[in-house]
């Protein structure tokens, strides 16, 4: 749905046919080029002749072809095609890598709304929980076997459990915004997702980090554009040599007047003929203070600037596959301490809530559990939306969204 209504990818797509069309233009430096031209005039005056003047009028009807064609210019024309040819390609893969822009978008916009909805089911199993303390002291103190300050405590740890469930409810409903937006939707339009319980979550992944890096430096697109880049540099090195030679043109321009005539006291006369002129323009610049020694270098410079810049999105690359490979791995180890956290914490505020209701344990431990498994639970939420986040940011630092498996293998 991203794809195909986000404005990012229309954008790009508009760039790319600009780019293809200038393609078009550079190539039709290839042909001669052909122009016609109609003209008619007519021409009054008077002429004198002898001790008077005579009337005379012309009538001039003219159809007109110019051809003009290049038949050498030493490559001139090649390098500039391959110049355009490459800023396409180029072009292309920038579509590309908006495409896989958005897939990340709406990725992470996808995950923060699961971990939203986690977070609220976990923020209300909270208040559950503190709601039963809450009751089991007011319990207690009806038979007079608890404090007034114990029940005081319960109703505080229920009002903030309360508090934090309205805070992640504004925090879902901005995360249903964000998904709605970059699909290309208005903010208000509601997307019904998966919940997070039913998202089957991966513990590790078999590729090594090797392997990682060397798939993005095959298929991201971004890198591929910079080496597009070396190629339109290299084609321009191409035209500035061009520069040094000759360039040998030709120019064909027949034409086909008719001349009507009127010159009294005579009658009308009338004349045709084919006329026109068949050039060929040999130019050679001898001299031009440097200009093409100073463009040539410039090419060559952009050569070398353009493979340096390459190099860097390699190395960038490289890096940002790392830094996503070691967040994964770290959110696989946090997820399976999250898992534990929360089963110790459910455990624990069980035993301190059944312990305090026989009146061995106090409130205030029955409650520091109920705020520990509080914590365990939204920790645990956490840590299995990172899981998928950090999936997502392989696969984007990879570019293996841009394939049919947008996740490494479980």
């Amino acid at each position: 749905m991203a794809e195909a209504h986000n404005p990012a990818t229309y954008a790009s797509w508009e760039r790319a046919r600009a780019q293809a069309a200038t393609l078009g233009i550079t190539r039709s430096e290839l042909f001669p080029a052909l122009a016609a031209a109609a003209a008619s005039q007519t021409t009054r005056q008077e002429i004198l002749f002898g001790n008077r003047f005579n009337g005379q009028v012309i009538q001039d009807f003219q159809l007109a072809l110019e051809l003009n064609y290049t038949i050498l210019d030493f490559g001139g024309r090649s390098g500039r095609i391959n110049a355009a040819s490459a800023q396409l390609l180029a072009a292309n893969f920038a579509f590309n890598n908006s495409h896989r822009n958005v897939i990340y978008q709406v990725q992470r916009a996808y995950y923060s709304l699961l971990n939203s909805m986690g977070q609220e089911d976990a923020a209300r199993a909270s208040l559950a929980n503190a709601t039963a303390v809450q009751q089991a002291a007011e319990d207690r103190l009806a038979h007079g076997l608890a404090t007034l300050p114990d029940v005081l405590e319960a109703r505080s740890a229920t009002a903030q459990a309360d508090y934090d469930l309205q805070a992640v409810l504004g925090s879902e409903e901005i995360a249903r915004g964000d998904l709605a937006t970059a699909v290309g939707a208005s903010a208000t339009t509601a997307i019904q997702v998966q919940p997070l319980d039913q998202v089957p979550t991966p513990e590790s992944i078999d590729d090594t980090v090797e392997q990682a890096i060397d798939r993005a430096l095959g298929q991201r697109p971004d890198l591929m554009q910079q080496v597009s880049e070396i190629r339109s540099a290299t084609a321009k090195v191409k035209e500035a040599r061009a520069a040094y030679y000759p360039v040998l043109n030709l120019t064909a321009s027949p034409v086909i007047p008719a001349l009507y005539g009127l010159q009294s006291p005579y009658p009308w006369t009338h004349t045709a003929d084919l006329t026109g002129t068949l050039a060929f323009n040999l130019t050679w610049v001898v001299f031009d203070g440097g200009a093409r020694k100073s463009r040539l270098a410039e090419a060559q410079a952009n050569v070398l600037g353009a493979e340096a810049q390459a190099n860097v999105a390699r190395n960038r690359i490289a890096d940002e596959v790392w830094t996503a490979y070691s967040n994964l791995n770290t959110a696989f180890r946090q997820h399976q301490a999250a898992i534990a956290l929360f089963q110790a914490a459910a455990q624990s505020y069980n035993a301190a809530l059944e312990s305090y209701n026989y009146g061995v344990r106090n409130l205030l431990d029955v409650t520091a559990a109920q705020r520990t498994l509080a914590q365990a639970r939204s920790a645990d939420v956490s840590a299995q939306t990172r899981v998928l986040t950090s999936l997502a940011d392989l696969a984007f630092r990879t570019g293996d969204s841009l394939g049919a498996n947008t996740r490494p293998r479980p």
